[in-house]
């Protein structure tokens, strides 16, 4: 494991440090990330196999430029086309899968671009995720919002004209059970169109749940596709589990909701199979249940509070820009969103190539939409972020650039009946 990963230890107690060190050194002392536990629901499906074949037999040294011009030149873009296009052999024709992406979006997008927030309600976490602000080694500020206070947050952001909101938690059940978060989504309701949740897997009924409680869409982070990898990641906690993991997003549509959307985050592992992975997931998700609203996240590595050396390693913004083309040519329908992880100058870019969705006034941390939105002092402590943002645009001024940019700026184009 890479040791640039791990987190400063300088705070934990000599018990507290202890198990760290067991856990990143002795693999026998942690739990079987292949192992369900107590309360997980399991759920007969074969796409996790079926992604996950295409995955392993995938060399994606072999694809040469013959099979790039081919992928280019099909109308319909296949899993074999799209495994050149995540190919090093397609780098020398991404200005051509630009051009080629830039016309799908165009057609299935028109010039829109959707724009939303975060809002993080809770920072304490369960999980020790080595690469991860909010993991539980990590000696943070931590804070759980109460109804009043997310309220509040909620009313700051409404105001600022936004119409669609992503509620956030650090995993943990003990401290943002269900019940929390599904009063916290019933408030939303309040002040948004659009509602939907970044939290951790939770089984069918609960998801149900969450539903009658005002969410329309559920975002999980795969992380990494690859197992091996993940387990020397993901050392203790209900995250650990690989495979309920995998399944969150067709428990989320058993549950009632309405759209799920996927991502690896890029520099965990080999980034082209973890692209691979999480296209395929949508694309065989989608044809498992054709009435549902799928989208894609490519987000990449960023530093975190004592950690600031993790980066994406290979992952590029030529390679990242390779990816989003490559997805938009495979699956034309697809919403893409790009985080406030890139760069300003990277996301006004490719909302015009195959982005569809960018979050904005964007923060990572608890409880500071107050202070970050109207510049008064936040009342009482705030918890801090789980990454540092790159592009720190307010909802204002990313919607004045997206309009200068010749787009069309969309705040929400769903009604209920």
């Amino acid at each position: 494991m890479e040791n640039q990963f791990f987190v400063d230890s300088e705070f934990l107690s000599p018990e507290a440090l202890k198990r760290k060190h067991e856990l990143e050194t002795n693999p026998a002392s942690r739990k079987n990330h292949m192992e369900y536990m107590p309360g997980m629901e399991i759920i007969k499906s074969d796409i996790r196999e079926t992604v996950m074949a295409h995955v392993e037999e995938y060399d994606y040294d072999k694809y040469t430029a013959r099979d790039v011009r081919a992928a280019l030149d099909h109308e319909t873009c296949s899993v074999e086309d799209f495994k050149a296009l995540l190919s090093p052999a397609a780098a020398p024709f991404l200005e051509e899968m630009a051009q080629k992406a830039r016309i799908e979006t165009g057609k299935h997008f028109g010039n829109t671009v959707y724009l939303f927030t975060p809002l993080y309600i809770a920072n304490y976490c369960e999980n020790y995720c080595v690469y991860c602000g909010f993991n539980c080694y990590n000696h943070i500020n931590r804070m759980k919002l109460n109804m009043e206070q997310i309220e509040k947050e909620m009313q700051v952001i409404a105001d600022s004209g936004m119409e669609e909101i992503l509620i956030l938690t650090g995993e943990s059940r003990a401290m943002s059970d269900v019940k929390y978060i599904g009063e916290a989504c019933k408030l939303a309701r309040k002040y948004f169109r659009m509602v939907g949740v970044e939290i951790y897997p939770v089984n069918t009924d609960e998801y149900r749940y969450l539903h009658e409680c005002g969410v329309d869409y559920v975002t999980v982070f795969q992380e990494t596709y690859d197992n091996v990898k993940y387990e020397t990641l993901h050392l203790m906690g209900h995250k650990r589990v690989w495979p309920y993991r995998f399944d969150a997003q067709e428990r989320a549509l058993r549950g009632g909701m309405r759209g799920v959307a996927f991502s690896a985050l890029l520099g965990l592992s080999d980034f082209r199979k973890d692209a691979l992975a999480s296209a395929l997931h949508v694309y065989y998700l989608q044809r498992k249940y054709p009435h549902a609203e799928m989208s894609l996240s490519c987000p990449r590595l960023r530093p975190i509070i004592n950690n600031d050396k993790i980066n994406p390693l290979d992952v590029g913004e030529k390679e990242l820009c390779q990816v989003l083309c490559a997805y938009r040519i495979f699956m034309p329908f697809v919403g893409i969103t790009v985080s406030s992880r890139e760069s300003k100058s990277f996301r006004d870019g490719i909302v015009k190539i195959a982005a569809t969705k960018v979050s904005a006034g964007v923060s990572t941390g608890i409880g500071d939409h107050e202070s970050k939105y109207t510049g008064k002092e936040a009342e009482g402590a705030e918890g801090d972020e789980q990454f540092e943002i790159n592009d720190e645009r307010s909802f204002e001024t990313m919607y004045e650039d997206m309009s200068e940019e010749g787009l069309q700026p969309v705040l929400n184009d769903y009604l209920y009946v």
